[in-house]
């Protein structure tokens, strides 16, 4: 897993890589929560999604946005952390030409990010979007969502309650041509605590389920 330091917006951007293994595998971008909540690369829920991409083959990249860990610049209330996760995406393609599939995974902050980085980028397959907080920032620019993927949410969640989510996902799957699986895991917090096992195997049979459907 080898640290590599991408040229961003603000400087450089620090990060954790794992090269794919074969020349044409899929990619996968990790993004992680809010850096004003001590978010980080290294946080458990971002860290599990690494390693499941990382399990099945991919090239997966996960980094500290601008202001943390060696990251340089300072926080930017999304819209620099947006263009980090447009920088970060662009390195894994320009690193891997041949990649069969684009995917992108985001923890709280990071799946807010994701989502718009999604709408920003086509070509994307699929995205994982775990605990999003669509009760503190405005999900409306998913219309439409150009890919199919996995909205993972806890029941015990307090601070961002599942019927925020479950608006997002109602709308999404009204879309026709993708499809949105929305999976709620029992007495799960918006933190994970104790439940990041159900992480690992959720999004883990999510993956193998896409994978066994369209093979990367």
């Amino acid at each position: 897993m080898p640290e590599v330091i991408l040229p961003g917006a603000s400087g450089r951007i620090e990060g954790r890589y794992s090269p794919g293994k074969r020349p044409n595998a899929p990619i996968a971008l990790i993004l992680h929560p809010h850096p004003k909540a001590a978010g980080h690369m290294n946080n458990p829920v971002a860290v599990t999604l690494y390693q499941l991409f990382q399990k099945r083959g991919f090239a997966t990249l996960r980094y500290n946005s601008r202001g943390v860990g060696k990251s340089q610049g300072e926080f930017d209330s999304g819209i620099g952390e947006l263009a980090d996760a447009a920088t970060a995406l662009d390195w894994l393609q320009t690193n891997n030409p041949a990649a069969s599939q684009t995917w992108v995974a985001g923890y709280q902050f990071g799946a807010y990010i994701g989502m718009q980085l999604l709408m920003r980028r086509p070509e994307t397959d699929g995205f994982i979007s775990v605990s999003p907080p669509s009760n503190m920032y405005d999900f409306s620019f998913l219309a439409p969502c150009p890919a199919s993927g996995l909205f993972l949410h806890g029941t015990a969640d307090t601070v961002v309650p599942p019927v925020e989510v479950e608006r997002v996902v109602n709308k999404l799957r009204t879309q026709k041509g993708i499809v949105i699986d929305y999976e709620l895991e029992e007495g799960a917090s918006h933190f994970w605590q104790g439940h990041i096992d159900a992480v690992d195997r959720r999004v883990g049979a999510y993956l193998d389920k896409r994978l066994e459907e369209k093979p990367a």
